[in-house]
């Protein structure tokens, strides 16, 4: 499945899904049955690779969203939609999830006006997230407010591009996270 982690790239006639849409070497065209667990683990690598995360940080998100009352499916995407990483790529200063986190690492983000340089923040209603004066002319920030026409912001999100700040309106639902993900698979497969 393609999962647009190449930025721009995957919108051009490169994306490699494009080209071929099979896995690479003279058995990647075979078919094969996949399993209910194979399609759980599957499931569970596209949402972890759609964040960038690695096995560790995937599975405290889990426990966590696991711990707090209701579906643990949703408020495991709720967690992973409300890091300061996603949410600067969500209000447009980056143009990939990757380039995002690489932004909040190199310090160019405040957080309700203190600087913020850990992307797995989880961010509360009501929090605000701008860019640095002195980053403002930053050229992925730049890059990223021009393409802000083809990035579409979701509701649960405010955005300011002329004072280049955002805001979390509330928590996102399930039908605005618009992600191709069954989250009630990744809950099958850590309930094993």
């Amino acid at each position: 499945m393609k999962l647009f982690l190449k930025g721009e790239r995957c919108f051009t006639d490169k994306c490699a899904f494009e080209r071929r849409a099979y896995p690479p070497g003279q058995h990647g065209q075979r078919r094969t049955k996949v399993s209910d667990f194979g399609l759980q683990l599957r499931e569970k690598q596209k949402l972890k690779r759609l964040y960038g995360l690695l096995e560790r940080q995937f599975r405290g998100y889990f426990e966590r969203a696991d711990a707090q009352k209701g579906a643990t499916g949703l408020n495991l995407l709720k967690r992973l939609e409300l890091r300061l990483d996603n949410v600067v790529f969500r209000l447009g200063f980056g143009g990939s999830r990757k380039e995002a986190r690489q932004l909040v690492l190199h310090g160019h983000f405040l957080l309700n006006g203190k600087p913020a340089t850990i992307p797995n923040m989880i961010l509360k209603v009501g929090d605000e997230v701008s860019v640095r004066q002195k980053s403002r002319e930053c050229t992925p920030v730049l890059r990223s407010l021009e393409d802000i026409k083809k990035h579409e912001i979701p509701d649960w999100l405010e955005q300011n591009p002329a004072e280049f700040r955002g805001r979390v309106k509330y928590q996102p639902e399930r039908q605005q996270i618009t992600l191709p993900i069954e989250e009630q698979l990744v809950v099958e497969l850590y309930s094993r």
